[in-house]
């Protein structure tokens, strides 16, 4: 979480902007990231910085699986998964690793 608030002081400061007042991330289930966690560090490690009392926004993104052998698109029930259409096992996971600090309100 630190290092998203340098980035989001960075581009504030871009802007000429003098406060933080939101910050949208979108956090995939597969992150390994704990929205509780990083919604305690952003409350804590915001204070005393251009985002004291910003508001955290998180949009979860929901895990996304290609298979390798069909190529049929799902979402995956468990980390261990077989393709729904083929029943084959295996698949990429094609969605729900992000981390990412998607938008800001600034002034």
């Amino acid at each position: 979480m630190d290092n998203v608030l340098q980035m989001a002081a960075e581009h504030a400061r871009a802007q000429e902007a003098t406060a933080i007042h939101k910050i949208t991330m979108r956090i995939g289930d597969m992150s390994g990231v704990s929205i509780d966690a990083l919604t305690f560090a952003f409350d804590v490690l915001a204070r005393d910085t251009m985002a004291a009392g910003a508001e955290l926004l998180i949009e979860p993104v929901k895990a996304r699986c290609r298979c390798k052998a069909c190529a049929a698109e799902f979402t995956p029930d468990s980390p261990i998964t077989t393709c729904p259409g083929c029943g084959a096992p295996g698949a990429t996971l094609i969605e729900g690793r992000e981390i990412e600090l998607t938008s800001m309100e600034v002034s």
